[in-house]
């Protein structure tokens, strides 16, 4: 069970799940930018993850890290979760 998370596998399992989530949202009738909104931090957290168990450098864990964080503003302000009109 170690290998499988400090090869970084566990987190391929969850990217997986994240894009067969993304096919039936399509699937559904969302539409893409929707759909990369909302899930499209999760992978980039999950890429950060990723980066973190394999031992890459930390500039690779902390460009997608960051990279999340707008994005994820985005989508709150995308679903006027952060508006006052």
């Amino acid at each position: 069970m170690t290998e499988f998370f400090t090869s970084g596998h566990a987190v391929d399992v969850v990217l997986a799940v994240l894009l067969a989530e993304a096919l039936l949202l399509k699937f559904r009738g969302t539409s893409w930018p929707e759909i990369a909104g909302a899930l499209l931090p999760a992978v980039l957290m999950m890429l950060a993850l990723r980066a973190a168990l394999t031992g890459a450098t930390w500039p690779m864990i902390a460009i997608p890290l960051t990279l999340a964080f707008p994005v994820h503003i985005y989508d709150l302000h995308r679903r006027k979760l952060l508006r006052k009109d």
